[in-house]
């Protein structure tokens, strides 16, 4: 029942003359880019993409490696594939082809592996039952899951590298529904520990964090980090490089997982506007967000100001005005900014370069 934005085309042959070929078809705006490694290749135009694949087989010298891949048949591609409800295929001229159980499959809304090994030749497959299970509302096949609790049980998450299980780490936190999949992955214990350990999932918190980020932050950032309160900020900071997130993403993170507890505080304490800054001063969205999810009406009132508007309050001078009055350089030019700007955010003076500098130059 759902709608398909995009289409992806197997190809027994050589999968780069086709993409050439559609390419060409699709005008001379469509943009082609080749992926020698796989021979796939993926051609845009149209608002739209059509990835072309070469039909490969492959086999897992060990587990938890990456496959080595061969040209193959479109019976051999298929029988690569995660998942039976994965492994369908419609010909240009209206052909069906499909491994066995995938109709049935599709009909039951049941995932299902395609053999024993699956989960054990790619045990990142564990975290795409995950995405497949919450995104689409089906429910996984008995033996399948008693194979993947067989898989996690035996340690097959430490047998692939971090930064592959960190991309299907930040493809689950920006699905839609991202707090089931978290909630899942938590509920492996101990076996999730190769991904993150200490994962805690509380829905409710999160439900209040997002509705006070909106669209100032970044959802699946928050999410993780809401999640991973209980990780000490150095440790969470070394799991998130070793999973490969960008170093924006994971100092975002870990500021405000470690920060949000303390804001929350100091949020719930504000008495004026000053106040309020001052607890997020240089703080991201998303720890803003965790920190009024966490402290109650009070502190959820101060963190939507500040998301909204206090945040956005920009002086008209800087520190050169302020050096040019006569304020030596060093940390009084900063906290001669800091008053200017404090009364600015309380309303005691108007914007304005005069008014600035004056406050700024006043005796605390």
């Amino acid at each position: 029942g759902g709608a398909p934005d995009d289409l992806d085309l197997v190809v027994e042959g050589d999968a780069a003359a086709v993409a050439r070929r559609l390419a060409q078809a699709c005008g001379p705006d469509a943009q082609l880019q080749l992926h020698d490694r796989f021979g796939t290749a993926t051609v845009r135009a149209g608002g739209r993409a059509y990835d072309v694949v070469r039909a490969r087989a492959e086999t897992y010298p060990r587990p938890g490696a990456l496959p080595e891949v061969r040209p193959g048949t479109l019976a051999e591609d298929l029988a690569r594939r995660d998942f039976t409800v994965n492994a369908i295929a419609l010909s240009l001229d209206g052909r069906l082809a499909a491994v066995a159980h995938a109709l049935d499959d599709l009909a039951a809304r049941w995932l299902r592996v395609l053999h024993d090994a699956s989960f054990r030749d790619d045990p990142t497959r564990l975290l795409r039952l995950v995405r497949y299970a919450t995104r689409l509302g089906f429910a996984v096949e008995p033996r399948t899951a008693a194979l993947a609790r067989s898989a996690l049980d035996g340690g097959a998450l430490g047998t692939v590298t971090r930064t592959r299980l960190g991309r299907e780490l930040r493809l689950a936190l920006r699905e839609p529904a991202a707090v089931a999949a978290l909630q899942r992955i938590a509920g492996w214990g101990r076996a999730a520990d190769p991904l993150l350990p200490g994962l805690a999932v509380d829905p409710a918190l999160h439900a209040r964090a997002a509705a006070l980020l909106g669209d100032a932050g970044r959802p699946d950032l928050l999410l993780l980090a809401g999640a991973a309160r209980a990780v000490a900020p150095e440790a969470l900071g070394e799991h998130l490089d070793a999973l490969g997130f960008p170093a924006r993403e994971r100092d975002t993170v870990v500021a405000a997982a470690g920060g949000a507890a303390r804001a929350a505080r100091q949020l719930a304490a504000a008495d004026r506007p000053s106040r309020i800054a001052a607890a997020l001063r240089g703080a991201p969205p998303e720890l803003a967000a965790l920190a009024g999810a966490l402290g109650g009406a009070r502190a959820a009132d101060a963190a939507a100001r500040w998301l909204r508007e206090l945040r956005h309050v920009r002086l008209a001078i800087d520190g050169r005005d302020v050096m040019a009055a006569g304020v030596p350089e060093g940390p009084q030019v900063r906290a001669a900014l800091e008053r200017a700007l404090a009364a600015r955010l309380d309303g005691e003076i108007p914007p304005g370069r005069d008014a600035e500098l004056a406050a700024a130059l006043a005796a605390d």
